[in-house]
């Protein structure tokens, strides 16, 4: 596929939210962005505004269209904001709600086999990791094929963009990870001839000084 058939994709997970910083396991609850995940939506716009931007998409969920909305405070030229529930964080069942440790001390067994990134493993009422993995990978096949030669900003969640990155870098759902996936932080990938090419990882620069301000 020639380059100009290529779609560009700004990845980039939600800004803050209070579940976060409590270190409690979100999935598909609906938790809005703490008051510092708002700033950090407002240096996302900033940073993005001479971006060229063809469409942005965001998980249907409120931290997610949240940071998204930023951006039109200060591109009120782009396309209308659309929301895709395929791009929601993995459905986390009974654990949503709890903390790591909680998780461990009341589902020894169950919190193991996450720990060990078992492919079929899912929390009761969410989904196994199998599952997730191909439903965000397929999200984003989705959109950026619907946009050849475009650039989309993508808004979601830390596990979708780790799916993300492991389909761009050929890394296994068990390899440990050892990128980051930070609020609001910006990842850049090329989509092209079915697949996703890494072309810039965890841009952080324009949320430099803002645990100060917060």
């Amino acid at each position: 596929m020639p380059l100009d058939s290529s779609t560009r994709i700004l990845a980039i997970r939600h800004g803050e939210t209070l579940w976060n910083r409590a270190a409690r396991i979100q999935g598909h609850t609906d938790i809005g962005l703490s008051p510092l995940g708002v700033l950090q939506a407002e240096r996302l716009a900033k940073a993005l505004q001479d971006e060229t931007i063809d469409a942005v998409y965001a998980s249907d969920l409120s931290r997610a269209a949240q940071t998204a909305e930023a951006l039109f405070q200060l591109r009120p030229d782009l396309p209308a904001l659309q929301l895709d529930p395929d791009l929601r964080e993995r459905a986390f069942g009974v654990f949503e709600g709890l903390t790591w440790q909680q998780i461990t001390e009341q589902s020894p067994e169950q919190s193991e086999r996450w720990r060990r990134r078992e492919e079929d493993f899912g929390p009761p009422g969410g989904e196994s990791l199998g599952d997730f993995y191909r439903r965000s990978v397929a999200a984003l096949q989705r959109l950026a094929e619907a946009h050849q030669g475009q650039t989309l900003v993508v808004v979601s969640h830390g596990g979708v963009l780790d799916c993300l990155y492991r389909a761009a870098t050929g890394q296994s759902l068990q390899a440990p990870r050892s990128w980051v996936l930070g609020n609001a932080s910006i990842n850049r990938l090329l989509y092209a001839s079915g697949g996703f090419r890494l072309i810039g990882w965890h841009d952080h620069a324009h949320l430099d000084g803002l645990e100060c301000e917060a």
